[in-house]
């Protein structure tokens, strides 16, 4: 840990984190697991992959973290129809009405924002979800030679429904590879649904209050790059990602069962996530559950099975806990 940190400052950066946390609690019925792992994407400045079939709150759920950090929300439906531009922007020709003359001028898309949603990503076609892939990976937009930054933070959600697939277009795995995690979102208990019922048909639904302001934000996601992690830990989540790779396993499942392991971008995936979770937890160290904890919402959409295997059934889980079984921390 670096000297630049006091104790005063890191204590105040957690009991934000703490009340941001209990702020989103405020409006979501349960789905605690997904507000962490959202959290863990947001101090890590990173994008998430939402999975879950329709109406388990996946908006509010995004647009109630926007509230709780006090950022700039959008949401932008993706549809068959949907252009680059029409995420990105555009040039329009405006005249000036003193010298009559014309230029062009950028006009911003949704992209630029702080929190953006993008709705069922993959009913996009290619050229369009390239298009906001892209403003991901680097943070900016060009058009017609001028780059234009994004906003920071810039923190992308997307949204998948797992189940119908008809008339969709699923991301390249190399495009899934700039989602740091994917994010099961699953059917809630009965007690969760009966409340969550009651609360979305009373006369006004809830907001989050605002917890955290974008300044404390910005120090988080330097105190979680800065978070210590062991050389044996490191070790350790390199062997698992190596793990995964058929041509170089030494578990037997994942010859048998993977087509196509995860790459190098998955380690540092790993790394991230585990000291964004360590951080979230109260902690200025990486612990080993803590890389257990993160490894199936990284490697999810990173490793994929072979045809045999999808038709038996097979679970990455029951692939990642054949990998873990077998390999241990040195």
């Amino acid at each position: 840990m670096h000297t630049s940190w006091n104790e005063a400052e890191i204590a105040s950066l957690h009991e934000k984190l703490a009340a941001l946390r209990a702020s989103m609690g405020q409006v979501i019925v349960g789905q605690k697991d997904v507000i962490e792992s959202l959290l863990i994407c947001l101090i890590s400045g990173s994008h998430a992959l939402l999975e879950g079939v329709p109406g388990l709150g996946k908006t509010l759920l995004v647009k109630s973290l926007a509230q709780a950090t006090d950022l700039q929300f959008r949401r932008v439906q993706f549809t068959p129809d949907l252009m680059p531009s029409d995420i990105v922007g555009t040039e329009i020709l405006e005249e000036d009405l003193t010298t009559r003359q014309r230029v062009f001028r950028f006009q911003a898309g949704p992209v630029f924002t702080q929190v953006l949603l993008a709705d069922e990503i993959n009913r996009a076609p290619p050229k369009t979800q390239s298009a906001l892939l892209e403003a991901m990976q680097e943070r900016s937009v060009t058009f017609a030679g001028q780059t234009h930054r994004l906003p920071n933070p810039f923190f992308v959600l997307a949204t998948q429904n797992p189940i119908e697939q008809a008339g969709t277009y699923p991301l390249p795995e190399a495009q899934l590879d700039r989602f740091l995690l994917r994010i099961d979102v699953g059917y809630p208990t009965e007690a969760e649904e009966i409340d969550m019922v009651a609360r979305t048909t009373h006369a006004g639904l809830a907001e989050a209050t605002p917890a955290m302001d974008v300044t404390s934000l910005l120090r988080l996601q330097t105190l979680v790059r800065e978070t210590e992690i062991g050389d044996h830990l490191l070790r350790y989540a390199t062997r698992l990602i190596r793990a995964t790779r058929p041509q170089d396993s030494a578990v037997e499942r994942v010859r048998k069962q993977v087509a196509w392991g995860a790459g190098p971008r998955a380690g540092q995936a790993l790394v991230l996530a585990a000291k964004a979770r360590a951080c979230l937890y109260g902690r200025l160290a990486v612990t080993r559950e803590d890389i257990a904890a993160m490894l199936l919402p990284v490697l999810a959409h990173r490793v994929l099975r072979n045809f045999e295997a999808e038709a038996d059934g097979v679970a990455i889980a029951d692939i990642l806990q054949a990998i873990t079984a077998q390999i241990h921390i040195e």
